[in-house]
């Protein structure tokens, strides 16, 4: 259809001028419309999982109950795959569950392999995090370059920490903004990226401020030397770390509820809010730096 028909076909169906429309995938780029609540997809093995997926989502968006029938031949003549992505589907149907969909769809097809045409991989199996720090350091040895070996550090902090769909509503631009974060390797690559993000989507929700503040905190934990920082129960602890007197005064003057656990080598503070524990990793740095 030319644009100004399609367009026309669209507005006449949202104004329920008809009662079924007949479309190609098309439908699953982004369409609001409340009303809908009947899907029917014809040959769904041949679709992508994460095609299914957002064309399921046009449905739904109301609070009617909603209905999405995916046809199929003989589960006989399914290949694996496609008998992987419908058993998925069926698997996933609570709110939230695109995340889980993509890491299974990567699972499924592999994530590629960069320098050839090779799908293969197990993500899932490995962890997000560590499969992109895998794939930086091939990449980086296959190209000839000397990749500095990044300190493993751990984050465990009990806030909420996640990409909200009313944020990003695509999947795959989540994914790719936790590999961009996860690939951060200064401060300064974090800000840069803050800012490019505030900038595409709009001033980040709490918990996606959350998800840079953590990996603030694992650049900072490096350069100091640490190990892990612990946030729970409104209680910030950074170990291992090695004090001398000196420097125990000195972070006091800067934080002076901290407390020092000779045995444990840990510092630890209380503090409601994870800025908190981010202040006491900037405290002892400089508190580092100024010996």
């Amino acid at each position: 259809m030319r644009e100004k028909e399609l367009e026309d076909h669209m507005l006449s169906f949202l104004a329920g001028d008809a009662d079924v429309l007949v479309s190609t995938t098309i439908i699953e780029s982004g369409l609001d419309i409340p009303q809908a609540n009947t899907l029917v997809v014809e040959r769904a093995d041949a679709l992508g999982l994460a095609q299914l997926y957002q064309i399921r989502g046009r449905v739904g968006r109301s609070d009617l109950t909603a209905h999405a029938y995916l046809f199929y031949p003989d589960s006989q003549e399914l290949t694996p795959e496609a008998r992987a992505r419908l058993a998925t589907l069926a698997d996933h149907t609570e709110l939230g569950a695109g995340f889980a969909i993509a890491m299974r769809d990567l699972e499924i097809r592999g994530a590629g392999d960069l320098l050839g045409a090779e799908q293969s991989g197990h993500v899932a199996a490995l962890g997000f995090e560590l499969y992109v720090e895998l794939l930086g350091e091939a990449v980086a040895e296959l190209s000839g370059q000397r990749r500095p070996v990044a300190r493993p550090v751990r984050v465990d902090a009990r806030v909420d920490a996640y990409v909200p769909a009313s944020y990003i509503g695509s999947e795959a631009l989540k994914i790719d903004l936790h590999r961009r974060l996860a690939l951060t390797e200064s401060e300064d690559d974090l800000r840069e990226l803050h800012a490019g993000t505030e900038d595409r989507y709009g001033p980040l929700p709490e918990p996606v401020e959350n998800l840079f503040a953590i990996q603030e905190a694992k650049l900072k934990l490096a350069r100091l030397g640490a190990d892990y920082l612990v946030f729970r129960g409104g209680r910030a602890t950074v170990g291992p770390v090695e004090l001398g007197s000196g420097e125990l005064r000195a972070l006091r003057g800067r934080v002076e509820t901290a407390v020092y656990t000779t045995a444990r080598r840990e510092v630890s503070l209380r503090d409601e809010e994870f800025d908190g524990a981010i202040r006491l990793v900037d405290a002892m740095l400089e508190t580092r730096q100024a010996a």
